[in-house]
């Protein structure tokens, strides 16, 4: 345990709130031992809950990046935020939301944020909500520039811009990867809370499983590729609305895909390949689970792990074949659902199946710290967890047309004419695509854009679901 380590090495501060590690990964989902998955390798995230509070069924509210980012650390949806692309910050689209971290710094904490916690760019104002939510600049890694460029070496001998791209680290620019850095400046600012009483809370994104998957080769061996099996469910399914299907135009792009000559937008992947997307996807979750293990060794051998609530999550899942889908940009439960646990010192969990808590956004300076620093967070997650047989979770995506698109996955405000609205209980997930106007925000709830040959089927089973939901929801 973290906990009794650090008392047998450091003496116990003495202090009424608790320090937040708040761990966040990108475009991972519950592939993880302690979620179940039997061919995941990750030690240090299945330790870290099997002493924590761990939600079995959260989920992202959009399964994209910068709208997923600003619904967790505002605690509002995307109809509430406006954020639906990459080109809308909050503050100016919709309302001067107070966040995550700012709530944190406006009660006395020192709050850093390191790697990708707020989506950088517009949708952060060009400097991750800072000074609003950060106390000091965010950091990013300088390595990370190298993300989209050619470096990954291919058969020929030359540099690419892969999908897979597992790499001789010491042969990388300044022989190291941006999660790496990461790590190694999360650990710096850790270093320098050891003698000082003031209260901290941490975000520490890591890119990793993102693509490109460009990762320390020696991950791939964890993952032998006879080891490896396609998707349960590898085919577009029949009756699928076409204005679902999201054409994953992000891996179409990566040089290793677009020799492989598909076609768009259904054009399956050779099996082969698939196999190598599946295998390098968990070695990059492995190659991340390693860099949380690291900073979380260094919480406890700072003596500070003792009083550190930790929270680790995902901003949304990936599609790994299933439906016939790479990627993210979809409402199925691949893409929009994520890992969510909860580690806070000396309080033990009775082993929930699942477990949903929502409250107004809490805004008393006077909260107790300990318990407020574990609901904060969840309630945070706007809608994003369910208990069983009670309250569902939503979730929305964006789509330029009833057709896959060349932007379909990610249109920009001004193109988006269609919103798939997702509810998810505990047996089912019922979506509805609607008309969508980008200047009003307003939906056109008859307009309903499925396709009319799927009406009758489709119509049945909706009816079928919302009984079913109604049932169970009341």
């Amino acid at each position: 345990m973290w906990s009794n380590l650090a008392l047998s090495v450091f003496p116990s501060r003495e202090k009424t709130e608790k320090n937040v590690l708040f761990i966040i990964a990108d475009d991972l989902r519950p592939s993880l031992g302690c979620y179940g998955d039997t061919l995941a390798k990750s030690p240090n995230i299945d330790q870290l809950a099997s002493k924590s509070q761990t939600f079995l069924n959260a989920f992202a509210q959009q399964a994209v990046c910068a709208p997923s980012r600003t619904s967790l650390l505002t605690s509002r949806r995307p109809d509430t935020t406006r954020v639906y692309d990459f080109g809308s910050y909050w503050r100016v689209q919709s309302g001067n939301y107070t966040t995550l971290p700012q709530y944190f710094k406006s009660n006395g904490y020192l709050t850093m944020s390191v790697g990708k916690v707020f989506h950088p760019g517009i949708a952060s104002n060009h400097t991750d909500d800072y000074p609003y939510s950060w106390s000091i600049p965010a950091y990013h890694p300088t390595s990370f520039i190298f993300e989209k460029k050619k470096m990954c070496k291919g058969e020929d001998g030359k540099l690419h811009a892969n999908l897979l791209c597992a790499v001789n680290v010491t042969e990388q620019p300044g022989g190291i990867l941006p999660d790496m850095e990461s790590t190694d400046e999360a650990v710096r600012l850790l270093k320098t809370r050891v003698s000082d009483d003031t209260p901290f809370f941490l975000a520490v994104g890591f890119h990793k499983p993102h693509i490109p998957f460009r990762i320390p080769q020696e991950y791939l061996s964890l993952y032998p590729i006879d080891n490896m099996t396609l998707a349960l469910d590898p085919d577009v399914p029949i009756l699928l609305p076409p204005v679902a299907y999201n054409p994953w135009t992000d891996v179409r792009k990566r040089e290793d895909v677009q020799k492989l000559n598909i076609s768009f937008p259904y054009g399956p992947i050779p099996k082969d390949f698939q196999l190598r997307i599946r295998q390098h996807y968990y070695a990059a979750v492995s190659y991340m689970d390693s860099q949380v293990g690291r900073l979380l060794s260094a919480l406890d051998e700072l003596g500070l792990a003792n009083n550190t609530v930790v929270v680790f999550t995902s901003d949304h899942g990936w599609s790994l074949g299933e439906h016939g889908e790479w990627a993210k940009y979809s409402n199925f439960d691949v893409a929009t659902r994520v890992p969510l646990i909860f580690y806070v010192p000396n309080v033990h969990y009775a082993k929930w199946p699942t477990f949903r808590v929502y409250l107004p956004f809490l805004n008393s300076p006077h909260t107790r710290w300990t318990k407020m620093c574990f609901l904060c967070s969840v309630l945070l997650w706007s809608g994003g967890a369910m208990y069983r047989g009670r309250q569902p979770a939503f979730s929305q995506y964006p789509r330029p047309a009833d057709t896959p698109q060349e932007n379909s996955d990610l249109p920009d405000l001004k193109d988006i004419k269609v919103m798939g609205y997702s509810v998810r209980c505990w047996y089912y997930r019922y979506t509805l695509w609607l008309g969508f106007n980008p200047k009003t925000f307003q939906v056109g709830i008859q307009a309903s854009h499925l396709p009319g040959k799927h009406e009758n089927s489709l119509s049945l089973f909706c009816s079928a679901v919302c009984l079913g939901l109604r049932i169970r929801l009341h």
